[in-house]
Order: structure tokens, then C-alpha cells, then sequence
């Protein structure tokens, strides 16, 4: 339990391969070379080990990373392995936690035979796990205050997800798609009348749309994607005058490369193509003067923070956004560096020590 009274995810939700990484199988080849020649040489150095990045970020991985220390950490002696989480001192800060350009965020201090084995993976961690973080909250900052979907699963190794999904959701998204990505916080993921389901009912969205809500109206928000046709306006009315009020939103997800109908006497007084601002105007216009002011607009394809900045600028009359690609772009890396040896200080030129108060001891 930390001052502020989170409590951090136990070693066991990550369910990691833990022979494996002990055995040195995730890691570099060096760092396993290192922990063999201190072995054989009979050294154990008492080092100092500082982790930081170069960038502004959203701290994300930091559980994973110490739970990787505190179940991998150790020594094979004799035929068996000897833990070595005992001999550590670690001290970290917290996944959400904002940190500044080259901030040290994990300090390791123990026998490096204990430990020199795993530094492939916590900084793999952090890096990935940072990325979603920090890419989610500038996009909740651009949203300003309206609900951010992650949809990103389609976009990347099924074995990410768990870890991913966390990432998001304590950077502030409000939900996600699978329910892997929801593990962790025992949630469950949540989307909408996708486009498989529209054609399998023969591009019928209304039909889809109904077949889905007399399902899970009781258990989901039903969200329908409306764009099957590429006649986003007509498709909302069509929606909305079914379903009433077992339909929470719409979701306009027109391709880049396509127009919608809508659009199409205006052509040539705008870019086009995609969703962009004019196509939702014209949706929320029609779903008012339907009577269906209640019905929400989700907006979604291509988005990133830009882009959604735009849109709050314009005051487009979005009620949230998804997100997905867009979200595993960018550079989040972490580096390891030892900075005293046995007491003494002892570090790569340009690595000095570099203290950071907010760090908090980890039991």
C-alpha cells in the first residue's frame, strides 16, 4: 500500500512464464552472459540500478515489471533456485503516474547475479505498456472530458492485450474491446454492431441492429455502426426509429478513401472524404430533428489526438471517440543503467545517479 492508498497489482495476475524468464530465454544474450561471468568469478557486486526514459510520458507496466523482479529474481544454486526478491531493495513509482523527461522511475539495488537477467524484460514492459499510457491520455486530453474507446486489438499480437488494455484504463479510457484487455480490473469488453454482423443479416443494419439489442440491450450499450451503405444519415434514422431507446449511440466510421452520400451534392467545398466534421453535423442534425437528440455520436477511424483536437476546436458535436491503430505509434523506451558498485558511485559518463523523491519502497 502506497501514501496514496492504491494497492498494486499482485505477481499473480500477470501469469508470467516464470521458468523461462528465470532461465534467461526472453532476455539478451549479454545480460545472461553477465550473470555466467559474475557466477563463474564468484562476484556479486552490490549495484545500484536507475531506470528512466527521455520522454514526457504516462508511466505504464510498472506492476508487470515488478512482479517479473519479484518472481524471477534469484539463482540457480545447486539444481534448485534460490530467491532473490529478499535481497533487493526497490523502490518505484505507479502505472498513471506522469513523469518528466529522463525522471528515474525504478531503482534496484541488490546482488546483480540476482537480477542482471531481467533487464530485457522490465524495460520491455515499461516501454510497451508506457506507449499505450501515454498515447491514451493525450488523446483523453484532446477529447476534453468525452469518453475514449480502445480498440486496438485488430491491430496487434492477440498476447499484448492484457497488458495493453490495463495501460489504457488506468491512462482513462472508459472501456475496451476484448475482455482480456478488461482483465486485470475484472471488467469486460464492450464494442458495437460490427460490419460481419450487418452482412451476415444481407447488409440489413436495422436487422442486425435489432437482432443484436433483443440479445444484450440489458447487458451493453448498443452502439451501431452505420456506414454499411455508405449513407450515414439515412442508416442513423433507420437505427433510431427501431430500436428507440434501446440504442445509446451511432457509430459513424466512414473509410478515408470513401465519401459518404450525404456528402456528395457538397463535393468540392470541403475534403470529403473520411469522417470529418460536416458528415457529423449533418447526422446530429437529422437525429434531432427526428426527436432523437438523445442518441449519441461516436466517432471513429483514423483518429489520434490531432485530429480529435481539431474537432473539439470546431466544437463538432461528437459525444466520444475511438480510438485504435493510432494508439501503438510513437517511441517509449527505457533504459537501464548500473550507478554504483558495492557503495561506490560507478556509472557510464553522462549516467550519473539521479535521486527522485516521488520513488516509493516496494515490499
Amino acid at each position: 500500500m502506497s501514501r496514496r492508498g492504491q494497492e498494486r497489482l499482485p505477481a499473480e495476475t500477470f501469469q508470467l512464464p516464470v521458468e523461462k524468464m528465470r532461465a534467461g530465454y526472453y532476455s539478451d544474450a549479454y545480460f545472461n552472459f553477465t550473470r555466467d561471468v559474475l557466477e563463474g568469478d564468484a562476484q556479486g557486486p552490490r549495484v545500484l540500478m536507475q531506470v528512466f526514459q527521455r520522454g514526457a510520458a504516462v508511466l505504464g507496466g510498472m506492476d508487470e515489471s515488478l512482479a517479473i523482479l519479484r518472481l524471477c529474481s534469484g539463482r540457480a544454486v545447486d539444481g534448485g533456485w534460490q530467491d532473490g526478491w529478499g535481497d533487493l531493495e526497490v523502490h518505484a513509482l505507479w502505472d498513471g503516474d506522469e513523469i518528466s523527461p529522463w525522471e528515474t522511475v525504478l531503482t534496484i539495488e541488490g546482488d546483480y547475479r540476482n537480477f542482471a537477467h531481467l533487464e530485457t524484460l522490465y524495460l520491455g514492459v515499461l516501454a510497451r505498456r508506457t506507449l499505450i499510457s501515454t498515447n491514451l491520455r493525450a488523446v483523453i486530453e484532446a477529447a476534453d472530458g468525452k469518453p475514449i474507446v480502445y480498440f486496438p486489438a485488430r491491430f496487434d499480437h492477440w498476447q499484448v492485450q492484457t497488458g495493453d488494455g490495463w495501460a489504457a484504463h488506468i491512462a482513462g479510457a472508459i472501456g475496451v474491446s476484448t475482455d482480456a484487455q478488461a482483465s486485470w480490473w475484472g471488467g469486460k469488453g464492450m464494442g458495437t454492431v460490427p460490419h460481419g454482423l450487418i452482412a451476415a443479416y444481407g447488409g440489413d443494419t436495422v436487422l442486425a441492429a435489432e437482432r443484436f439489442a433483443e440479445r444484450f440491450a440489458d447487458d451493453v450499450r448498443v452502439i451501431v455502426l452505420v456506414d454499411f451503405e455508405n449513407d450515414s444519415v439515412r442508416t442513423s434514422l433507420e437505427v433510431a426509429e427501431a430500436l428507440g431507446p434501446r440504442l445509446w449511440g451511432v457509430r459513424l466510421d466512414t473509410s478515408g478513401t470513401m465519401v459518404d452520400r450525404s456528402l456528395w451534392p457538397e463535393m468540392g467545398t470541403f475534403a470529403p472524404t473520411g469522417v470529418v466534421p460536416e458528415l457529423v453535423h449533418k447526422v446530429r442534425t437529422a437525429l434531432n430533428d427526428g426527436g432523437f437528440d438523445r442518441v449519441r455520436i461516436v466517432a471513429s477511424g483514423g483518429f489520434d489526438a490531432a485530429r480529435i483536437a481539431e474537432f473539439e476546436r470546431a466544437d463538432v458535436p461528437v459525444d466520444a471517440y475511438g480510438v485504435g491503430s493510432r494508439l501503438l505509434r510513437g517511441e517509449s523506451d527505457f533504459t537501464a543503467d548500473v550507478v554504483r558498485v558495492d557503495g561506490r558511485r560507478c556509472a557510464k559518463v553522462g549516467r550519473d545517479e539521479r535521486p527522485n523523491d516521488r520513488l516509493e519502497r516496494v515490499d
